[in-house]
């Protein structure tokens, strides 16, 4: 697979990713495997997808051990990225970036992984309580202890910079201008390697600002979602319902009704994906070959439970999309219904 770089220190990584969230959190419990997963992962490595992304929430804590149970084993072929910063109570999240509970973390997430070292330590969200520089100076910190090689950021995501917006000389702010001006505290404190935000065929705001930001950095961009939680893939059947403890139940954009709209941004993958119909390209990975023609710094982070998809994944890498290809994709309708 192709290899990409993230940050100034050029950490390389395959041109995919692989999402480990679906194994232990948010999406349909009971198709949740621990076997399963575990050939998914060495599935994923084996086809080059060599960074892994976690985070300590998940579960919680539950995804780090099953990925520890790989990295004893294959912990030269991966490149592991975690994250800290969100704690989950019974029925809540809570954000928490006090420089103390950040390096605890930072220890019971390398005893969970079983490895020395976390090659991208991410920071989930912002605490609103404690400045952002002092969590991203004890993070730095971890850095020079060695515990940790490089640093990313989570982009907070449309729905809160969306929440509180204001004009600015008469200009309509874009939705993560906040983030920006979060980044551009925190690299004042220690080089930010990687920026993960949510970008897809389907949710494109992060080509606003955040996407060319990183670019005239060299900071390596993260594309949370890749796959728009499953609906890019074709796969879902419309009015098909989800699991009561599956994100997507509650969420805007899978209503039937919804998802019926949204029909045709999934009609016009299917035609491009026709025209490479040689290689056998699917929608999923027209929509993953779209996001890496995006910039030689975008990785995207498919988030899959079974090891076929990860297969069809890491194929996208060498799926090459023709300006036409790209020119229809960009040309297609805006997605229909809230993203709140």
């Amino acid at each position: 697979m192709e290899r990409r770089t993230i940050g100034a220190a050029a950490l390389g990584v395959g041109a995919v990713g692989l999402g480990c969230m679906p194994m232990s959190w948010a999406y349909s419990t009971s198709e949740q495997n621990g076997e399963e997963s575990l050939r998914t992962v060495h599935a994923a490595l084996d086809a080059g997808m060599s960074l892994l992304d976690t985070a300590d929430m998940y579960g919680p804590f539950t995804n780090e051990l099953l990925l520890g149970r790989v990295l004893r084993e294959r912990r030269a072929d991966a490149f592991v990225s975690t994250k800290c910063g969100l704690l989950v109570g019974e029925n809540h999240i809570v954000a928490n970036g006090r420089p103390g509970y950040v390096k605890r973390a930072c220890d019971a997430s390398l005893r969970r992984l079983q490895t020395d070292v976390i090659d991208l330590y991410q920071l989930h969200r912002p605490d609103p309580e404690i400045p952002v520089e002092e969590t991203w100076g004890a993070m730095a910190e971890l850095v020079s202890a060695g515990k940790v090689r490089s640093l990313g950021y989570c982009a907070v995501g449309a729905r809160a910079d969306r929440r509180g917006r204001t004009g600015e000389r008469g200009r309509t702010p874009g939705v993560h201008d906040r983030t920006v001006g979060q980044l551009r505290r925190i690299q004042q404190v220690f080089p930010v390697s990687s920026v993960q935000a949510e970008l897809s065929v389907w949710s494109r705001e992060a080509l606003e600002t955040l996407l060319p930001w990183c670019m005239t950095r060299g900071i390596g961009f993260l594309a949370a979602m890749p796959l728009g939680n499953g609906y890019l893939s074709g796969t879902l059947t419309t009015g098909g319902g989800f699991e009561p403890d599956d994100v997507r139940a509650r969420h805007p954009r899978f209503t039937g009704e919804m998802m019926a709209a949204n029909q045709p941004v999934v009609a016009g993958l299917r035609r491009v994906a026709r025209r490479h119909r040689g290689v056998g390209a699917t929608p999923a990975q027209v929509a993953l070959a779209w996001l890496l023609a995006k910039g030689p710094h975008v990785v995207p982070v498919p988030g899959t439970k079974k090891a076929r998809w990860a297969a069809e994944n890491a194929a996208a890498a060498s799926l090459a999309l023709t300006p036409q290809d790209l020119a229809e994709i960009d040309a297609l309708p805006e997605a229909q219904g809230s993203w709140d």
